[in-house]
């Protein structure tokens, strides 16, 4: 069952570029998100592929053959992230690869597991970029310098760092907090009932920004006119 507000934003990395030509997953990396907050759960593995790793990938990557050879195998750790993600919505830049080799895994499995669309909802944030940033660049590093976002530790492509700075790129693309006056949900995802304040209760205290707050909102506000083209708190 998919606990309401849950996310998991995904990226893996593989030996090559085709399932079809029998290349492998050779790391996952996710992390967690509830109510568009991250937690501190994740999940990240390293994987022995029981093939070479094309030249090209390790190029990307950095992932070597040697360095795999002590890691498990999917199918050892195929329970635990199927459990991970079951019932997520995931967040995928550029899902139809990740997701074709996770469902050719999965297809490998003894019995075969189900595919992706059977137990998770995908959003892509790669086509979700496309629409919104429509004939402008929208890999995962031109994104990041788009919205700000520090990525200058990424020299190579890595799951789980990717997961994380997806996780950035995709709440500031998608428009950040919901709300304000958003609250975090229970655990269970049930909402909680609205507690109303009494109308005799003592006037709030108001605490007006410093100088520099207010400098600091006004950059934030001009990324995000630069960023999306308009941003009506500055009208």
């Amino acid at each position: 069952m998919r606990k309401k507000g849950r996310q998991v934003v995904l990226d893996t990395e593989t030996t090559g570029l085709n399932p079809k030509e029998g290349h492998r997953i050779i790391e996952i990396g996710c992390v967690e998100l509830i109510n568009r907050r991250l937690t501190d759960r994740q999940f990240h593995m390293y994987i022995n592929p029981q093939r070479n790793i094309d030249a090209g990938a390790i190029e990307v990557h950095g992932i070597t053959n040697e360095f795999l050879q002590d890691k498990p195998l999917f199918k050892d750790v195929a329970d635990d992230f199927i459990d991970f993600i079951r019932g997520a919505e995931l967040v995928i830049h550029n899902a139809p690869f990740d997701v074709g080799f996770m469902d050719r895994e999965f297809s490998l499995l003894n019995p075969a597991a189900e595919k992706t669309a059977d137990f998770c909802t995908v959003f892509d944030s790669l086509v979700y970029a496309r629409k919104k940033h429509p004939g402008q660049r929208n890999s995962l590093d031109a994104l990041c310098k788009r919205y700000g976002i520090d990525n200058s530790h990424r020299d190579l492509h890595g799951a789980l760092l990717d997961a994380e700075i997806l996780s950035d790129v995709y709440l500031l693309m998608t428009g950040g907090q919901l709300s304000i006056l958003e609250d975090d949900l229970a655990d269970d995802g049930v909402e909680q009932e609205i507690q109303r304040l009494s109308s005799d209760r003592a006037a709030l205290k108001v605490i007006h920004c410093s100088a520099d707050e207010l400098a600091e909102h006004q950059k934030t506000l001009e990324m995000l006119e630069k960023s999306s083209g308009a941003c009506l708190w500055n009208q």
